[in-house]
């Protein structure tokens, strides 16, 4: 989601009035980096150049009913590795947007990832990483497809 006024000490009923619209994003990670070069999880494993794109349009609140209903997948050179629901995140969208605001304020702009559903490549057996020239599909129902290239 995408935060599109002030938001601070926000409660879950009044969260997703905050909300400028929904769109798509790809987490990649760097496994590598984050299990044995250095940096941990949250560092350099996730910052390199390309690594979160984020499209292929925000769509506006109105056009999306429920933000937790919503169907999502992943595919990987065609491979469909991931396909859930957003019904089946830990947390809904407006209780993520009020236990966030309870100690930062969220500017007009910000992105908050929401997670990815099960099947992730590295926790498969055997594993599958991506390498250049593969392509990665992230569909998202009512946004749309999510269309990368790995470099």
């Amino acid at each position: 989601m995408v935060i599109g006024r002030k938001a601070r000490n926000v409660g879950v009923d009044e969260a997703l009035e905050y909300v400028a619209g929904y769109t798509a994003a790809n987490d990649i990670s760097a496994r590598r980096w984050q299990k044995k070069a250095g940096g941990g999880q949250w560092v350099r494993g996730k910052s390199f150049d390309t690594f979160c794109p984020i499209g292929p349009a925000l769509i506006t609140p109105d056009e999306i009913e429920d933000p937790n209903r919503l169907d999502i997948s992943c595919r990987v050179n065609g491979e469909l590795l991931q396909n859930s629901n957003t019904g089946d995140m830990i947390f809904s969208v407006a209780r993520l947007i009020a236990f966030l605001s309870e100690d930062t304020t969220l500017l007009p702009g910000t992105v908050i990832l929401t997670g990815t559903p099960e099947g992730v490549g590295f926790t498969r057996n055997p594993p599958i990483f991506l390498k250049p020239g593969d392509t990665i599909e992230t569909t998202i129902e009512r946004i749309g497809t999510l269309y990368n290239p790995v470099n």
